[in-house]
């Protein structure tokens, strides 16, 4: 029997806050992939920093309870991310985040534990971009740009990708399709499109493949993109057909809708609020990781 796949996650990680319900729940994209793609029958491990706080325990707990290897989680002074959201109206709002000490560099350990996994997922959240060709020397990447589109980025980033995916909700089809086939020709090996209650594309040598939702009535989306990411990956590095991963993919991130938080462990939040920035000010103070020295 082939041994299971193994992936380590590179990057972000939050404590996402239910304000209207004071909970908590670990996430972040890569904290979420670690665990989602742990559940999808791989090995994993997951790379960053958090603090010595309430927030920070939550994350470690939640991922060792996963069974997510957390040898490489580093714990800084300061404080862990967090995200602030709201239900308004029955729909999650986005309220403000700061994003503490999330943002980090590989350290040389890091790198040196590259060849020990079939790949690497990380994501614009992560602000590692520097690191994409030092990361893809080692093994293969997945990197998740989410809602960026831009030719330029996509341009950027695409060539160091065994796997890149988006999120196109509200997106038509033919949008979809043709971002689908500019990431590929911009050289990614293979391009998830995630659409929502749309279902997904895959794209790759073979063509692009179309999976519908699976219907359900959510409870709470977060994650659901996550899964997707994570379910395909995993199909990808185990050999399987491109449609049987996206039907798979699409039944987890049903499952996800299912629960609140992107993978559950609920805990009433205890996060200090006062530092709390809008989106567009993170978006617009964040600075990428310390780049690589070149020799």
């Amino acid at each position: 029997m082939p041994r299971p796949a193994r992936i380590l996650a590179f990057g972000d990680n939050v404590v996402d806050c239910y304000r209207d319900q004071n909970l908590m729940f670990p996430g972040g994209n890569c904290v979420n992939h670690a665990v989602l793609a742990r559940r999808a029958g791989a090995e994993t491990a997951y790379a960053g920093a958090v603090c010595d706080d309430d927030a920070g325990r939550l994350i470690r707990r939640a991922l060792t309870e996963e069974g997510v290897d957390v040898s490489s989680l580093r714990v800084e002074p300061g404080q862990t991310a967090y995200c602030v959201i709201e239900t308004r109206d029955g729909d999650r709002v986005f309220v403000g985040a700061n994003l503490g000490v999330s943002i980090i560099a590989p350290t040389r350990t890091d790198l040196t534990r590259l060849s020990d996994f079939d790949a690497l997922h990380t994501g614009r959240s992560s602000h590692v971009d520097a690191w994409l060709p030092r990361f893809a020397e080692g093994t293969k990447i997945s990197y998740d740009l989410a809602t960026v589109h831009d030719p330029d980025r996509i341009a950027r980033v695409a060539p160091h990708c065994f796997l890149i995916a988006f999120s196109a909700s509200g997106a038509s089809r033919e949008d979809s399709f043709a971002l689908a086939e500019r990431a590929r020709m911009a050289g990614a090996c293979w391009s998830l499109v995630t659409r929502g209650i749309e279902g997904a594309i895959l794209a790759g040598d073979s063509g692009i493949v179309e999976v519908p939702a699976k219907q359900v009535d959510p409870i709470d989306t977060l994650g659901a993109g996550d899964t997707y990411i994570a379910n395909v990956l995993v199909g990808l590095l185990d050999g399987l057909q491109p449609e049987l991963i996206l039907t798979k993919a699409a039944e987890a991130a049903a499952q996800t809708c299912l629960m609140r938080g992107a993978f559950g462990h609920a805990a009433p939040m205890s996060i200090d609020l006062s530092n709390m920035m809008s989106l567009e000010e993170v978006y617009r103070t964040t600075r990428p990781a310390e780049a690589p020295q070149e020799a």
